[in-house]
């Protein structure tokens, strides 16, 4: 049998101190941290597009990344050959989770039937491949944007020959994975927005994507898929602006159409700071609304206003992320998928352990470090200092609504100005550098 990442080796924990490139120093998925493994915690899951698919292209350069599994003229024979080597990578690297799209495992063919069916056998081959490994979908999902039928959107293209065509793929990816026992299924709109207003009907495209999500709600029951749908936030890029802007703007739009019965968030780094906010924020209205799912672990570059999909090593990053995580009592659908990609000059198929094995690590360490202000409690007494006049009569009075304008203007009238407080903002970041540190 080929070996598609030769020379690599399980890759195993061995602690802090290793000096070995190719082992984990602090992702050891065995240890119990506040009543679970660090596997059950961090779930982690590798993503089939970047990880196996992504070849070092950019706006302004061609590919520079090739792989032994990707060299065939034959693209049927690719995708079968990319599929063995990704359960290689997987079983290499000790994962048990990944993610897809239709578009990343089969390729498109002349007709709808012709991709159909290509599917069809890629799945039997990774049907086999799953049964000898214990390795399962954390999601699929289909690709809706790349194709140029749907270059003014899926769901929300002016046409509705191309509605139906998006309809068919995602009837076809949900049944793929319901077949593959994927644990849940994402939509991210990919192009669902605009580019201008002078040409697009809003308020019929976003009618348009809601009449969507629900005729997926009902084709899901129909066929028995029992896993969350998930709505991916993401501001712009490819599109000026996206449908799903945000955590807030995603969770007015399951409001509005009656949809948040069947929907959850699925949480990307970068997304959250090109929306202008830290992924902390996304998290925490998430969790604040009952909405969180998932988790796309990545990063941004500062410098650059696009979505770089880089590899997560910020502990900055990881701790406040897994903070959140487990405040809001912990993965209860979903995980932690690396949607991040290779930089364009590491061509290496080393490379690729380099970068999860390293995010993996940091994000062990920011689950350590993360149970650690949990289980000493001091970030919540903080909180409970802050908001403890809310303890007050008057502050029942108000959160229970006995209270209304005119109680206030005679309380205000009776006891003049409050007393400023401090939010003591550094001395809590000086904590937090101290528990990183």
């Amino acid at each position: 049998m080929t070996e598609y990442f030769p020379g690599i080796p399980t890759i195993r924990y061995e602690g802090p101190g290793t000096r070995n490139s190719l082992a984990y120093r602090h992702y050891n998925p065995a240890e119990v941290i506040a009543g679970k493994t660090m596997e059950q915690h961090l779930r982690f899951a590798v993503c089939y597009w970047h990880t196996f698919k992504f070849a070092g292209n950019d706006p302004f350069g061609l590919p520079t990344i090739g792989r032994m599994y990707n060299s065939s003229s034959d693209p049927v024979r690719v995708a079968e050959e990319t599929m063995t080597a990704a359960f290689e990578f997987f079983q290499k690297l000790g994962v048990k989770l990944w993610c897809f799209h239709d578009w990343d495992i089969a390729p498109e063919m002349q007709t709808l039937s012709e991709t159909n069916a290509v599917l069809d056998r890629i799945v039997s081959l990774a049907t086999k491949l799953q049964d000898d490994t214990g390795i399962r979908p954390l999601w699929g999902t289909a690709n809706l944007f790349s194709n140029p039928r749907f270059m003014a959107g899926a769901a929300t293209s002016p046409s509705p020959h191309v509605f139906a065509w998006a309809a068919a793929k995602v009837k076809k990816a949900l049944e793929i994975s319901l077949e593959l026992g994927a644990e849940g299924y994402v939509f991210w709109g990919g192009r669902e927005g605009y580019e201008t207003l002078l040409n697009t009907d809003l308020k019929r495209e976003t009618e348009h994507l809601a009449r969507f999500m629900h005729m997926a709600v009902d084709y899901k029951k129909e066929i028995g898929f029992q896993g969350p749908f998930y709505i991916e936030p993401k501001p712009k890029e490819p599109t000026k602006h996206q449908y799903d802007f945000d955590a807030s703007t995603c969770h007015a739009f399951l409001q509005k159409y009656d949809l948040l019965d069947d929907f959850r968030l699925n949480i990307e780094v970068n997304h959250a700071t090109l929306a202008g906010h830290d992924m902390l924020h996304e998290l925490e209205y998430a969790f604040a609304h009952d909405i969180f799912g998932s988790i796309d672990a990545n990063r941004g570059d500062t410098l650059l206003g696009w979505d770089t999909d880089q590899f997560p090593t910020d502990l900055y990053l990881t701790t406040l992320t897994m903070y959140s995580v487990l405040r809001g009592g912990g993965f209860t659908t979903g995980g932690l998928n690396f949607d991040a990609k290779l930089r364009r000059q590491s061509i290496d198929p080393v490379d690729l352990f380099h970068a999860h094995i390293g995010s993996m690590d940091t994000f062990a360490r920011g689950l350590r470090i993360a149970s650690k202000l949990r289980e000493d409690g001091v970030l919540e007494e903080i909180l409970r200092e802050r908001y403890a006049e809310w303890g007050s009569e008057l502050g029942r009075r108000i959160e229970s609504g006995a209270a209304g304008f005119a109680d206030l203007e005679k309380h205000v009238l009776q006891t003049g100005e409050p007393e400023c407080r401090s939010g003591r903002q550094e001395h809590i970041e000086n904590i937090l550098n101290d528990y990183i540190q």
